[in-house]
């Protein structure tokens, strides 16, 4: 009885203790109850920032001096796209061509996201899915116009393989293009004032600029020395086939959809390159670099697009640019040059690459590049136009605005046929008859039945 009596007053106890407990009266409002601390140096988590899109860009400069001039516009660009981080690459290989090199990429999954390519060979990398149709991004987009471009490379760039129609509605933009250029001759005009020959500068003012005239100076620069020249150019399409245009001939027919090469005005232009090479004896050996012996001052006239500018600025001696003798056509033979940024078509961002594009051809960035001496502003401007004229050196700009005003060939793709056929058959045997393998005669007894297999002929 006395245990459970104890039992029974602790009871009372606990019991007592807790009314007491809840009868206590709750905080007041300037009796704030306690608050637990948190743990110091601790700051509340922050959502963090969305990464930057990162997007890879190329181009196929012709030295380092345009490489550098892409390679500043890429730092800028990367400055002002938010959301978006650049990586510019320079591109150029010494056993693929820069194209070659692009496809295996692609097949790879390892190409950059957007590239500037030829305009020859839009329809090559089109035709193959190679890049991306960005007909829908650019109708998305305000303001954008393609009749802000010039029209020849537009016609390529927006015609669609299927309805076989061009322009703004066709359904079709593989691109935009980054610039023309026209060719233009560099001069040495030391080697020139010291061979007392006529200034092509002069020549060409007066109206006197002939393929008789060019071989004139040829000649008379020539002879300064054994290991000077007066003239060089490149071997690839480009310089060889305004001898061929001057001449009233060229490399296809009026639609582009079989070979001329054969033609008695293209032959006639071929002979006399020819002769430069093999019966005068005035010109850099074909095949081998023409620009770095112009640069080392042993060249008198060097035939090259505006690209070349950057690197001839090195130059030492006195120099400026001339445009391109007229041939028995009346005609310069000049091309108008140019080339696109188009879009990888296994890009993983789509829309950033496109922003991208419009970037790199604004009439802002062209300028820039312009000023720089790279090229000719794609974007059809008087403006631009008159600016270029003031982006020295060369003092004689007018030169290659000349040549866009000789009603000058627009370098294109084949739609008809594979244009890397067709130049893998035409670049080897000009250079055979250039180098002396092959006459003009036997050239074009053969050629067109090999180049029209492009054309599935």
């Amino acid at each position: 009885m006395q245990r459970k009596n104890i039992w029974y007053l602790l009871s009372l106890l606990l019991v007592g203790a807790m009314i007491l407990s809840a009868c206590q009266p709750a905080a007041t409002p300037t009796e704030e109850a306690p608050v637990a601390e948190e743990p110091a140096g601790e700051e509340p988590a922050a959502e963090e920032p969305m990464a930057d899109v990162a997007l890879r860009w190329r181009t196929r400069p012709d030295n380092q001096e345009e490489a550098d001039v892409y390679g500043n516009i890429s730092s800028e660009l990367d400055a002002q796209l938010e959301g978006i981080t650049l990586a510019y690459e320079a591109g150029g290989s010494e056993t693929s061509s820069y194209q070659d090199v692009l496809k295996t990429e692609i097949g790879a999954g390892t190409a950059p996201d957007v590239f500037w390519i030829p305009g020859t060979d839009i329809a090559d990398f089109a035709s193959r899915g190679l890049i991306l149709n960005v007909a829908d991004l650019a109708g998305k987009t305000d303001g954008f116009d393609v009749n802000a471009f010039y029209p020849g490379p537009m016609g390529h760039l927006t015609f669609n393989p299927e309805t076989s129609t061009s322009g703004a509605d066709s359904g079709a933009l593989w691109g935009l293009p980054r610039d023309v250029s026209t060719f233009a001759l560099y001069l040495n005009l030391d080697l020139i004032a010291e061979a007392g020959a006529a200034d092509p500068r002069e020549l060409a003012k007066n109206g006197e600029w002939t393929w008789e005239a060019f071989l004139e100076v040829s000649q008379a620069t020539r002879a300064l020395g054994s290991d000077i020249y007066g003239y060089g150019a490149s071997a690839w399409w480009g310089p060889y086939g305004v001898w061929l245009n001057a001449a009233g001939g060229g490399f296809f027919n009026a639609d582009r959809t079989s070979c001329n090469l054969n033609s008695a005005e293209s032959l006639a232009g071929l002979t006399f390159q020819r002769s430069l090479y093999a019966d005068y004896d005035v010109a850099v050996p074909y095949g081998e670099d023409a620009e770095a012996p112009f640069r080392a001052g042993k060249v008198a006239m060097f035939q090259n697009g505006r690209w070349a500018t950057p690197g001839i600025r090195t130059a030492t001696f006195n120099w400026d640019v001339v445009e391109l003798p007229k041939g028995p056509s009346g005609s310069q033979g000049n091309w108008l040059f140019w080339g696109a940024y188009v879009i990888n078509a296994k890009t993983e961002h789509p829309e950033e690459a496109w922003k991208l594009v419009q970037a790199l051809t604004t009439a802002e960035t062209q300028a820039k590049v312009s000023a720089l001496g790279a090229n000719i502003p794609s974007r059809v401007s008087q403006a631009a136009l008159d600016a270029f004229l003031t982006f020295t050196p060369p003092t004689n700009n007018q030169a290659f605005l000349n040549g866009l005003n000789d009603n000058p060939a627009t370098e294109g793709p084949l739609w008809a046929g594979s244009w890397p056929d067709y130049d893998k058959v035409m670049g080897p045997a000009i250079q055979a008859v250039l180098t002396g393998q092959t006459s003009v005669e036997d050239f074009g007894a053969t050629i067109c039945d090999e180049a029209n297999k492009a054309f599935g002929q």
